[in-house]
């Protein structure tokens, strides 16, 4: 049964992607005889969780009323303490809630101890879909113990993501590129490769203009250092949110070089003289990052995809084709080399971007 309570509550939960990493978003809402006395959004900026931000605003009101929360309330001490206490503390009556919390410090503990203050919980399985895709990526990192990798990319209907001689202009339309820099408002990191940045010098920002609560970490692979100083990417440096991954084979007076101008350098050795991928990811999983997104050449794409780095992928396709054989295809290197041995997606969904552009969203089957 549609509950618009809950609806609302979602909205809420919305206003706070990108702005509450590592934390989840959240949305409150206190319900005192079919009345809304309270609305919470939870930002790392604000400190306060929705809960306790809906409470505080319904006041003596939330005695004997509904919380409707988007995410099971908080058991443990943080920069905050549990919401729990604080929920008890107000005399709410009754709990609508759609998920459990896969934190491991909470995991329907806040649930379990509602209960046996005589509070009433009711889960609501039916928004869990659209509770996951607010959190999708803190979701993720609670379950795995790493963050979620995403391979983005925009190709012709032939899957191909460069010319051989002229790649001026965009593949794709405007409208698509707006929801690109959505996409890396609510992720924590974005990586390429060094051979992409030295092509197209870009930026890698986050260029929605709206609150985050960090920095965009963006990430080179670069086993060599190659990337020169005056580069848009490193003059643009700031607060720590550019780190290069790179190898021991690279030269230290570089090394040193990049780090007097504010970036970050991560050694990661792998496999034939190249940039350990998953070690970028476990540096990533140590810094409490919940997101990364791949915005890469198809070295980089089949390195990442073939190395089981990538959970899932959202290609944006344009209505074009290049042909040919020398064009790039979005996924390259030495690929597979039989049918049945071919990658597996799952749970693929389509979004339409204009009236002729669309989306394809999926996840690896590992």
């Amino acid at each position: 049964m549609p509950s618009p309570h809950i609806e609302e509550a979602l909205a809420l939960a919305r206003l706070g992607m990108g702005r509450t990493s590592p934390n989840p978003a959240v949305g409150a809402l206190v319900v005192r005889d079919g009345e809304v006395v309270g609305r919470g959004t939870h930002t790392w900026a604000g400190l306060k969780h929705a809960e306790v931000l809906a409470l505080e605003e319904a006041g003596e009101r939330a005695r004997d009323a509904e919380l409707y929360v988007t995410l099971e309330p908080c058991s443990h001490h943080g920069r905050t303490g549990p919401c729990v206490e604080a929920v008890i503390a107000a005399g709410i009556r009754r709990v609508f809630t759609i998920t459990r919390d896969p934190n491991p410090q909470v995991a329907g503990e806040g649930i379990r101890r509602l209960r046996e203050a005589g509070i009433e919980v009711q889960l609501l399985p039916d928004y869990a879909r659209e509770a996951e895709q607010i959190n999708e990526g803190f979701l993720f990192a609670m379950r795995t113990g790493r963050p979620l990798v995403t391979l983005k990319s925009a190709l012709t209907l032939d899957g191909k993501i460069s010319a051989p001689d002229d790649n001026t202009g965009w593949i794709t339309s405007e409208r698509a590129r707006e929801h690109v820099q959505k996409m890396r408002h609510t992720t924590d990191a974005i990586l390429s490769g060094i051979g992409t940045v030295l092509s197209d010098n870009p930026l890698l920002n986050d260029r929605t203009g709206r609150e985050r609560s960090r920095p965009l970490l963006r990430i080179v692979l670069d086993s060599t250092l190659r990337l020169p100083p005056d580069y848009r990417i490193v003059e643009s440096a700031r607060d720590g949110d550019l780190l290069l991954a790179t190898t021991s084979a690279a030269s230290v007076e570089r090394r040193r070089a990049l780090e007097a101008r504010g970036v970050r350098v991560l050694v990661a050795d792998g496999p034939g003289g190249r940039t350990d991928l998953h070690k970028v990811v476990e540096f990533l999983a140590s810094e409490q990052y919940r997101s990364l997104m791949i915005e890469a050449g198809s070295k980089v794409n089949w390195a990442a995809l073939e190395g089981g780095v990538v959970d899932k992928i959202f290609f944006y396709y344009a209505p074009k084709m290049l042909g040919g054989l020398h064009s790039l295809p979005v996924v390259g290197g030495s690929g597979r080399r039989r049918r049945s041995d071919a990658l597996l997606f799952r749970d693929i969904r389509l979004h339409t971007i204009t009236e002729d552009e669309f989306a394809v969203e999926g996840w690896v089957v590992k």
